[in-house]
């Protein structure tokens, strides 16, 4: 059974940090690039920062360049992700999702989320 849970999420004060953790279980997680989404209230689902499969590479959405950092663990099969220097504009509920390309194939899956509130 596939699964990726996410952890970490809580209220937190502009400026202050917080570490996201996505576990994950049932498939071959190193095979699977990592990334994390957020999505605010009345807002579209937005991708916010992504690792490949083996960690070497990674992507970050400019609106969090240079305060979050992802990471991963393959040999706990688990993937990050440390927010610093928060912003009320980062709350919203993040999700953890996984996705491998096989030939024409695409194979994706997804955490339920855990929310974030960025508030004084």
């Amino acid at each position: 059974q596939v699964q990726l849970v996410e952890s970490g999420g809580g209220l937190v004060q502009p400026g202050g940090s917080l570490r996201l953790s996505c576990a994950a279980s049932g498939f071959t997680f190193s095979n699977y690039a990592m990334t994390w989404y957020r999505q605010a209230p009345g807002k579209e689902r937005e991708q916010v920062a992504t690792i490949t499969k083996t960690g070497g590479s990674t992507y970050y959405d400019v609106s969090v360049k240079g305060r979050f950092t992802i990471s991963r663990d393959n040999a706990k099969n688990t993937v990050s992700l440390q927010m610093n220097t928060l912003k009320p504009e980062d709350t919203a509920v993040y999700y953890c999702n996984a996705v491998s390309l096989v030939g024409p194939y695409e194979y994706a899956y997804w955490g339920q989320g855990t929310q974030v509130t960025v508030s004084s």
